[in-house]
């Protein structure tokens, strides 16, 4: 079969499968975009994130053809979902409520996606005979936004996502390694120019150049990857964001007026569109799992999930939340949980109640175990004052 005719065959495949985007490279990496990952490393940009420092897998993802003996060609695969449902402006004034990121809303896309390039590479195998063939999502050493760009598919923006000029960046990426020669495509071109919306719009400021995003600063690092006590002076920029952050995204002129997928492989569930806060705070250990089962938010635990809502709790400034918060004050087994219900009762009792609020705090201070928490109670006492 003729190399474009059988290009067109495996992007019909892939259509198939729900990868609107499909497109062929090399097993390389630009050296714009290794240089740039041992930049981000050796300023400590990835946070907790050891993994990404660990030399080994450093070398892997600047070289991607360790990642199966003979490769010859990288498909690189874009699957849509869709954006979301409020804009921005919805988002800030949404009272009482929650912000999930949209990829979220819906089934977990590293079993929907790998499952699909499983299939993929199943019918790659009865058009083009057996191969030696991985596929990856998000989930190996392996810079995608890289080899996306080298490809075709997209141009990696000033956010560090990947950009499509026909489908902006609501979609997400996935590999096919193959050794298997096929014809790759021409490298994507630059469309972002001056503009500097995302960076611009970033809550707390975590694109702190064009292409370089700091996780130590970035909202969806500190709400899904973050394990800690997130820093006090980030909470109340976090805003009421509690799994992950879609801004930068949704100021991007790219994604203006873009329809939503024909079909969503995800299976959105309207229950994640701005949840209410007074509910996900009540979710014990059993019906967190229930509430989000085969969900994204499922992975990162109750524990961080429900440090985040405090978060979002905190910055809401909604009155009727004071009873949940004091509970899990009070009585929650995580040190963690109970540090940052903590720091909301104070963002919440500096207008009413505060002398009450003060003498509440300063009975549970004598209980508490957790030194962490004692501070944090004495911090908070001591911004209550002053806000009086």
């Amino acid at each position: 079969m003729h190399n474009e005719a059988l290009k067109q065959s495996i992007i019909k495949l892939a259509a198939g499968q729900g990868f609107e985007l499909c497109c062929f490279t090399r097993p390389r990496i630009d050296g714009k975009h290794t240089r740039a990952l041992e930049c981000w490393v050796e300023q400590g940009m990835h946070g907790d994130m050891r993994w990404m420092a660990d030399a080994e897998r450093c070398e892997r993802r600047k070289n991607p053809a360790t990642m199966l003996d003979e490769v010859r060609t990288v498909v690189s695969v874009g699957m849509r979902y869709s954006p979301p449902a409020y804009a921005l402006d919805e988002v800030n004034a949404a009272q009482g409520r929650g912000v999930i990121s949209a990829y979220a809303h819906g089934d977990d896309y590293h079993d929907i996606m790998k499952a699909r390039l499983e299939a993929l590479a199943r019918e790659l195998d009865q058009l083009l005979g057996r191969h030696d063939q991985r596929v990856y999502v998000d989930t190996a050493p392996v810079l995608e936004h890289a080899l996306a760009e080298d490809s075709g598919l997209g141009w990696q923006g000033k956010h560090s996502l990947t950009l499509n000029r026909q489908l902006g960046s609501w979609f997400l990426l996935g590999e096919l390694f193959t050794t298997a020669d096929i014809k790759e495509d021409d490298k994507a071109s630059f469309h972002c120019g001056t503009c500097s919306a995302c960076i611009d719009i970033c809550p707390t400021r975590a694109i702190v150049a064009p292409f370089v995003v700091d996780a130590r600063l970035c909202i969806s690092y500190l709400s899904i990857e973050y394990k800690g006590s997130v820093p006090r002076r980030l909470r109340p920029l976090i805003g009421n964001r509690i799994y992950g952050c879609d801004d930068c995204q949704m100021v991007c002129p790219w994604n203006g007026g873009l329809p939503p997928p024909v079909s969503d492989f995800l299976s959105p569930r309207g229950e994640n569109c701005l949840p209410e806060l007074a509910s996900l705070l009540l979710l014990d250990d059993a019906a967190f799992r229930s509430r989000f089962v085969k969900s994204p938010v499922k992975r990162i635990g109750r524990e961080r999930f429900i440090r985040n809502c405090c978060i979002a709790a905190g910055n809401n400034g909604e009155q009727s939340l004071l009873t949940a918060l004091w509970s899990l004050a009070m009585q929650d087994d995580s040190a963690i949980v109970r540090e940052h219900a903590v720091w909301a009762l104070g963002m919440l009792s500096r207008a009413e109640n505060s002398h009450a609020a003060m003498q509440r705090l300063s009975v549970m201070q004598g209980s508490e175990t957790d030194a962490n928490v004692r501070e944090e109670i004495s911090l908070t006492i001591k911004e209550i004052k002053e806000s009086i």
